[in-house]
């Protein structure tokens, strides 16, 4: 897509600049080229996240830096810091200044800030549109350092998305008379609380997000994606809870999100240990996507770790396939 910025060689070096000495105008123009490229990349709304950019900017809320050149931003990164940890929520640069090496230095700036921080400990981000990412190892970038390498840990990740329109329906699986799905209520919210951290004990993505490893970091991670919109808005008729009718318990869950009028994601799908491989995430992952069909999706997208290979293999068989590849950055322990 077209860069909504002058082109580099009409303008003078940029400067770096703090998020908090600057106002949502300044970022404006580049915020715009943003919601575009997620649209034409991922069929993403990006706008009610950009607001809210907008919105805490304005109010000094936001930590992070910007290139600017002229009053513009051509180039930002922001994090947000939550008692020990701290996330990297966006970085993205205008088309027109890729390969100046913008993509680096903020990250360079915002990892080095965050260290300074003295209740922080932890550093997560996820970084899909970081244009860079194809190049970059656990050495570094074109040879290159990565910020803090001696803490940092790298995961790849896959952004997958399925043709509602033309791939064939997944094909129902029969889960007996011990399992029921039933549709979201907020009255499964604490169960599901407890069944995050049981599913991701010792898997790879509790170390990408520590959230998952505990009962109260499970229950912040679903506040915020039932609450905001960082994974579109929470579509409640798309979200599913398995119970066990021995026991009462939660065994599994499906949770769905619109990320624009005509496309949908599947935010989280996970199974208690015991029941994986039984077919339950298959019939929850079918209970979404239909239901996003039903409402008129075109698409639905998911995020999954490479190394999640039986997930993989369940998305390829739905007919999910990879728009995207990009990583899950984490530094612990400095």
């Amino acid at each position: 897509m077209a860069s909504l910025i002058e082109p580099a060689s009409q303008l003078p070096s940029a400067e770096l600049a703090e998020l908090g000495d600057l106002c949502s105008d300044a970022l404006a123009p580049l915020l715009e080229e943003e919601i575009g490229a997620w649209r034409e990349r991922f069929d993403w709304d990006f706008r009610p996240s950009a607001d809210l950019v907008c919105r805490f900017i304005d109010q000094r809320a936001l930590g992070g830096f910007a290139f600017v050149e002229r009053g513009l931003a051509v180039a930002y990164c922001y994090y947000v810091h939550d008692e020990h940890k701290g996330l990297v929520g966006d970085l993205y640069v205008a088309e027109s200044r890729l390969g100046r090496d913008y993509e680096h230095q903020l990250l360079d700036s915002t990892v080095g800030a965050l260290m300074r921080i003295p209740p922080v400990t932890r550093i997560e981000t996820q970084l899909v549109l970081m244009a860079a990412l194809a190049d970059w190892t656990p050495s570094g970038l074109r040879g290159r350092r990565l910020p803090a390498p001696e803490y940092l840990s790298l995961n790849e990740r896959q952004f997958m998305r399925l043709d509602l329109r033309s791939a064939p329906a997944i094909r129902p699986v029969s889960m007996g008379r011990r399992v029921a799905v039933e549709p979201w209520s907020e009255r499964f919210h604490e169960g599901v609380a407890h069944l995050i951290p049981q599913a991701y004990a010792g898997h790879v993505d509790s170390d990408i997000n520590d959230q998952y490893r505990s009962v109260a970091g499970a229950r912040r991670f679903l506040h915020n994606i039932v609450q905001y919109p960082g994974c579109g808005a929470f579509f409640r008729s798309g979200s599913f809870v398995a119970l066990d009718r021995d026991t009462g318990g939660v065994c599994g869950v499906s949770l769905a999100s619109l990320v624009a009028p005509d496309a949908g994601h599947v935010t989280q799908i996970c199974v208690v240990p015991e029941r994986q491989g039984s077919g339950l995430g298959r019939e929850l992952l079918r209970r979404s996507v239909a239901a996003l069909a039903e409402a008129g999706c075109r698409r639905a997208s998911l995020t999954v770790t490479s190394s999640n290979r039986p997930a993989i293999g369940l998305y390829e068989r739905a007919g999910f396939r990879v728009v995207q590849r990009f990583y899950a950055f984490t530094w612990e322990g400095f």
